[in-house]
């Protein structure tokens, strides 16, 4: 690998100006906010001051099949974009009419998804966060460069045609044209793929947000794939009042060099020369030779961290930092390239006169209106209703986990853009229980691929691949170690549709096996639906058969939302006592089951003369009911409803039951104590009260803080057949 020569070259007067216009609009944003401080602080922001030279260096070399990932701080780099100070307002006073989030998020928080600007996916203001949806798209542009996800495709389904959307024309007001029953995906692929060719990817970071640990599986990613993305660094030297001194050990250009792979730059980025010809070179070499870059650029910090944060409070860098202000050294340069005073003089009485004006048309715009809590928490999805042949004639009974290896064989011979990945999954193992057995040897290792131990990487580069059109289905090896992809799945995943205002729903499945089978121990046999089901934006799926998890995998991959579902290990072979009716005859290839629909596995007619019960339930406690009722011979008293989702959790079914019965019981593994069973217990109580005879109750694991490596300890732990056969009887006594 070559790396480049970065000399100056002589830029063009027509560059200088549209550069130092940026600048001084960008700078004039700044001044004008402070003015009216009173007025726009109702909102935190932040603003460019000190960066607006690097920002714009960028912006300006950016196309439309481009990927950008501003941080909070890039009001100039969206203004170098095409942004108009205007837009920016409105998003400043968070009002209706923000092209970004329609008034749901901060300043300089964009989404866009214009056809004519570079393509910014949702992302937070958790600082670093960023860098991993990022690199998914960068990821993303690279296996579609391979050409592999096109192969082999099939005549498109309905299916194909409702979920392969992609806008053939787009506003800031997040409306997208969506397919036609007449679209054809095979072409609308190649169509993407020739439109974003030669894309790459900015993902823009301050300095401090570099010491985040999902920095390192990023560009540890980056340069393991040799993905095309600009990591662009802009080091102010500060964090919020904590120092460079205090908080870094090394600077982000010596940090990078542990990543062999990435090439690496320091400069100026006051500095609008040397910024601009460095990037210029940059771009253009990822444009061809597709390999990661990483831009270190010095800039200080000439406003406010924030808004609220307040740099008299804290700063004592202030008059060194305004010596190297990129403000007078541009209008030099200027100067020395053939504008007159009066030019320089007017382009900056041109943008205070714009931003003036800008300002004053937002504060006049409406704020949103209470409905619009409401809008875009999800997308549509065109699966609605359970069809296809769940048992056809002569098909063979399955196990579980072959009930979900061949709904996504099915789902990647279909659709090209599908994907799997996750760690071991690959062509050696298949995964650690076999779930992906034979699908690396059959669909290639671009389409079916290992990741390192990187479960926030493995979360939250799905927002980069559906950003980019692809549809992942990623896995993490036991629900114990999901812990370190919640940042990005609550942050990133869950968010994105409705911070976006629906420009950027995430299109994604996360399997996860759960559950406590064969003496795990405290690290393989966790349940934490719990957690999960409290991260609003996810729909979570959680079956006790292999039917059920063969038609929700297929609903999921049709629903342009995230995806959650939970695999309980004890029921992928039906090894465990009980458990062989998680065994199935394998439904048909077309079978899809909607979200939300709950089933009444065993029904009871309404009794007027004996107590009867209804217990609700869902994984493996679907096992442990069916089996408690028929070893006490109440079948015919007791109704068991298997919830099979519990986000969209169908409630209309669960309360007809519970008023039917008269009392219920919620079964559930996890422990009961402040869980999504208590939860549930609570809401039954609150809704059927006038029709129950008794508590509604919940049996779960004992509340301890994990379950232990012995098995007498860890059947103790659990709920059992036995355990839900005495809390059965004391309900129905009671």
């Amino acid at each position: 690998m070559q790396r480049l020569d970065y000399k100056n070259k002589d830029l063009e007067k027509s560059v200088l100006e549209k550069g130092f216009r940026n600048l001084v609009t960008a700078k004039a944003m700044t001044e004008l906010y402070e003015e009216n401080f009173k007025t726009v602080s109702k909102y935190v922001h932040a603003t460019s001051r000190g960066h607006e030279v690097i920002q714009t260096a960028v912006g300006m070399q950016l196309l439309p099949q481009d990927y950008m990932f501003p941080y909070y701080r890039d009001d100039a780099m969206l203004l170098a974009i095409g942004m108009k100070p205007y837009d920016l307002m409105l998003q400043l006073l968070a009002k209706k009419a923000d092209p970004f989030s329609g008034g749901r998020t901060y300043y300089s928080h964009p989404s866009l998804n214009d056809i004519d600007k570079p393509k910014i996916p949702h992302q937070s203001s958790a600082t670093g966060m960023q860098a991993i949806p990022a690199t998914g798209v960068a990821l993303a542009l690279s296996l579609r460069e391979s050409g592999d996800l096109l192969t082999g495709i099939n005549e498109p389904t309905v299916e194909q045609k409702a979920i392969f959307g992609t806008e053939s024309g787009a506003s800031s007001s997040g409306r997208r044209e969506r397919v036609t029953e007449d679209s054809n995906p095979h072409e609308m692929l190649k169509q993407v793929q020739h439109d974003r060719a030669n894309g790459i990817v900015v993902c823009s970071l301050g300095d401090a947000s570099v010491t985040e640990g999902e920095i390192a599986e990023a560009l540890q990613m980056a340069a393991l794939k040799q993905l095309p993305i600009l990591y662009l660094v802009q080091d102010n030297g500060w964090d919020i009042s904590a120092n460079a001194a205090e908080t870094r050990a090394q600077n982000a250009y010596e940090y990078a060099a542990g990543f062999h792979g990435i090439e690496r730059i320091s400069i100026d980025g006051t500095d609008f020369e040397q910024s601009y010809n460095t990037l210029n070179k940059v771009i253009e070499t990822m444009r061809t030779e597709r390999r990661p870059f990483l831009v270190h650029a010095t800039v200080p910090l000439l406003n406010h961290h924030t808004s609220g944060v307040r740099m008299e409070f804290y700063r004592d860098d202030l008059e060194e930092s305004r010596e190297r202000d990129p403000y007078p050294k541009m209008r030099q340069l200027l100067l020395d390239n053939g504008f007159t005073v009066q030019d320089v003089d007017g382009f900056d009485a041109f943008a205070k006169a714009e931003t003036k004006k800008a300002l004053q048309q937002a504060m006049e715009m409406p704020d949103p209106e209470p409905a619009d809590l409401f809008t875009h928490d999800f997308a549509p999805t065109p699966i609605t209703e359970e069809r296809g042949e769940r048992s056809p004639k002569g098909a063979e009974k399955v196990v579980m986990v072959d009930c979900a290896l061949f709904a996504i064989e099915e789902l990647m011979r279909k659709h090209p853009e599908c994907l799997l990945y996750g760690q071991d999954v690959g062509g050696r193992l298949g995964g650690v229980f076999r779930e992906a057995a034979t699908l690396a040897q059959k669909f290639g290792d671009n389409r079916v691929f290992n990741t390192p131990i990187q479960e926030a990487f493995i979360v939250g580069s799905t927002v980069g691949m559906s950003a980019v059109g692809l549809k992942p289905i990623v896995e993490v090896q036991f629900a114990d170690y999901i812990w370190p992809g919640l940042n990005q799945l609550f942050t990133e995943v869950s968010r994105s549709n409705y911070l976006s205002n629906g420009k950027w729903p995430v299109s994604m499945i996360l399997r996860v096996p759960i559950g406590a089978y064969g003496s795990g121990g405290p690290y393989h046999s966790s349940s934490m639906e719990s957690v999960v089901s409290n991260i609003r934006g996810l729909k979570i799926a959680y079956p006790s058969n292999g039917a059920d998890l063969k038609g929700l995998m297929k609903a999921a991959y049709y629903d342009p939302n995230p995806v959650v579902i939970f695999e309980h290990k004890g029921l992928y072979w039906s090894k465990v006592k009980g458990t062989k009716g998680a065994t199935s005859v394998e439904p048909s290839e077309d079978y899809v089951l909607p979200f939300g629909k709950a089933w009444v596995l065993q029904e009871i007619w309404k009794k007027e003369e004996e107590e009867t019960l209804s217990i609700i339930t869902y994984g493996m406690g679907v096992h442990w009911a069916m089996n408690a009722t028929k070893e006490l011979g109440l079948q015919d008293r007791v109704e068991v409803v298997d919830l099979r989702t519990l986000h969209p959790l169908d409630y209309d079914t669960v309360f007809a039951s519970v008023k039917k019965c008269g009392k219920c019981l919620v079964v559930t593994e996890e422990p009961s104590e402040n869980s999504f069973s208590r939860a549930l217990q609570g809401r039954i109580q609150e809704e059927c009260f006038k029709y129950i005879d008794a508590p509604v109750m919940v049996i779960g694991s004992e509340n301890m803080p994990a379950i232990p490596l012995n098995s007498v300890l860890e059947e103790t732990m659990i709920p059992s057949t036995e355990k839900v056969k005495v809390k059965i009887q004391e309900i129905l006594n009671y």
